[in-house]
């Protein structure tokens, strides 16, 4: 197993906590962990809202990557809410190619962590709009 997955995969392990904020909002359901190309670790949890104002795990830590000054993204892993891995979506996606136009094909996404399946970004989306 690649240690640096565990990492990542314990990291936003530590922030999945699936909970009601009020009656219209829900957090925690999915989280992701974001590794920079400084090697610095990110997390971040999904906020499911009753309109079109939550966010993904994955936006959410690749936002707190940038809030810290940060913008190259090395690795993504999303933890479901059944405890397996996947995909980001197609919005998730859709920031990594406009954060980084050039280079986000060389992208790591863990797809399943039992497995250690690992897909590139550009693997994951050939021929991108940009």
């Amino acid at each position: 197993m690649d240690l640096m997955w565990n990492e990542l995969y314990q990291a936003a392990k530590a922030v999945q906590r699936e909970r009601k904020l009020s009656d219209y909002i829900e957090a925690g359901g999915v989280a992701a962990a974001v590794m920079s190309a400084s090697g610095k670790i990110y997390t971040g949890v999904c906020i499911d809202t009753c309109s079109t104002l939550g966010i993904c795990a994955e936006r959410n830590a690749i936002f707190n990557m940038i809030t810290n000054g940060e913008q190259e993204i090395k690795r993504v892993l999303a933890i479901m809410p059944n405890g397996k891995t996947g995909a980001p979506c197609g919005a998730c996606r859709e920031l990594m190619v406009q954060l980084m136009p050039n280079d986000y094909q060389k992208i790591e996404i863990l797809l399943d962590f039992e497995t250690q399946r690992v897909l590139t970004l550009g693997e994951l989306t050939p021929e991108w709009w940009i």
